[in-house]
């Protein structure tokens, strides 16, 4: 498949994505998947759509994504099906401050006693359960159970346990301090540079132009596409198994293929793609301020 075709392609999966009902993407969000090895000492632990981590330590684990309220039970039974102890979790990460990747925070710290760190442009809106959102604020569905914040990132910070080096990049837009995270994993003697996106989407009703409570917010997705475009990737992950057709290439590692995940081109091709995307928004709604237009905020799904 070329790549323009490709490009056309994950654009019509997206839209569909949007255009699913909130009921028919909550059965993606909560549905169990079978937890599994990634590379090295990282593994998928969420469901067949929220992407939650494991990074196994000898001092402890890491888990980036602690998803919905409701996905803690989830989460944890993953871990422990792995042969792994949810307890050791000594620290928590986020990919973005929105329902479906924090709302389990609370939960998970007050079980674990992990400790919370958080972009610091999201840290408003974890410790405010949604409430500081700035498109979400109004819309008590998106709200979730406030957290308590350990530590305050910054774009660049590193984030280190048992050896492991994680690397918080601010791809801000899509929130105010969403987090593109990177590592590097070692497997079969090859050093593998993993890149877990937070997310580049424009949601339905995001205002480019003229938003008030977010002036910089088309700024900040041209910043977070640089950043995005100048990381070097091997192993494409993300917030959503969606971005990175997560259920396809699991598929494939059971089928015996060891570079299921390695996917450098399938990185770019999804960066490109959703760059197109907002830059084409931006250029609609650019030409709608001429007349004094804006689209309205929406209560749709956060991706």
């Amino acid at each position: 498949m070329t790549r323009q075709k490709l490009a056309v392609s994950f654009a019509l999966m997206v839209a569909l994505l949007f255009a699913m009902p909130l009921v028919a993407q909550d059965a993606a969000w909560t549905q169990p998947f079978p937890p599994f090895r990634i590379a090295g000492n990282l593994y998928y632990v969420g469901s067949a759509d929220l992407a939650s981590y494991l990074i196994v330590t000898p001092q402890g684990d890491i888990l980036i994504n602690s998803s919905l309220k409701s996905s803690v039970p989830l989460i944890k039974k993953s871990v422990e099906t792995l042969g792994f102890r949810f307890s050791d979790i000594k620290i928590l990460l986020i990919s973005h401050g929105h329902y479906d990747h924090c709302a389990g925070s609370a939960e998970i710290e007050h079980l674990t006693r992990a400790k919370y760190f958080v972009m610091d442009a999201d840290v408003p809106v974890v410790k405010s359960g949604g409430r500081d959102d700035f498109n979400y604020a109004a819309g008590k569905s998106m709200w979730f159970p406030p957290a308590h914040v350990d530590r305050v990132l910054h774009d660049g910070d590193q984030v280190q346990l048992g050896g492991m080096v994680l690397v918080a990049h601010l791809t801000a837009g899509h929130t105010k301090g969403t987090t593109t995270w990177t590592m590097d994993e070692n497997e079969a003697g090859r050093t593998l540079h993993v890149v877990i996106v937070g997310s580049p989407n424009v949601n339905p009703g995001y205002k480019l132009v003229g938003n008030a409570k977010y002036p910089q917010i088309a700024a900040d997705y041209q910043h977070g596409f640089q950043v995005l475009k100048s990381l070097q990737c091997d192993v494409f992950l993300g917030a959503h198994g969606g971005y990175f057709g997560m259920q396809q290439k699991y598929a494939r590692l059971k089928a015996g293929d060891p570079n299921a995940f390695i996917d450098p081109l399938g990185y770019r091709n999804y960066i490109d793609d959703r760059e197109q995307a907002f830059e084409a928004e931006l250029k609609r709604q650019s030409g709608k301020s001429l007349s004094g237009s804006h689209p309205q905020p929406s209560a749709s799904p956060a991706l």
